[in-house]
């Protein structure tokens, strides 16, 4: 999961997609990272921190860290919140098999649409609906892996 400063979207996706994939059975290693560096080793944002809480998700064991070259080795997606995102990853991307791994989170919901999730950063009452995308998206995701 990455966004631009791994604080506010990202660390509520890593933790949305691990509470539903731990229900649903999967062992799935997930993490979060931005793009920037500029809050490495902090907490995610107080306002993220509330919002997961309210959902029964504690995400205070989270830090913040720069997404590198090196996560296209240890991860078979890299999903980003935004388009802006998604180009500053593809960047990084050293090959094909790189760049294939790479996709908007909101496409698991709405395919090819290139949807963005908000950054709420400068938004108080944005992180309930950010919340409800990354929800409904890790949810599908999820969906996708259960057995018929």
């Amino acid at each position: 999961m990455v966004c631009l400063g791994n604080i506010c979207r990202s660390p509520l996706a890593e933790g949305i997609m691990k509470q539903q994939a731990a229900q649903a059975g999967f062992e799935w290693f997930v993490d979060s990272a931005g793009t920037g560096h500029w809050h490495t080793g902090a907490l995610p944002d107080p306002r993220s921190i509330q919002t997961a809480h309210t959902h029964g998700i504690d995400i205070t064991d989270q830090r913040a860290r720069q997404i590198l070259p090196i996560d296209f080795d240890r991860f078979d997606r890299i999903f980003v919140m935004d388009v802006l995102n998604l180009n500053d990853v593809l960047r990084l991307a050293r090959n094909e098999s790189d760049r294939s791994k790479v996709s908007l989170l909101l496409d698991q919901v709405y395919p090819g649409q290139n949807q963005s999730v908000p950054d709420p950063y400068h938004d108080d009452d944005g992180f309930e609906a950010v919340f409800q995308m990354l929800e409904l998206s890790c949810a599908a995701f999820v969906d996708r892996y259960q057995p018929a």
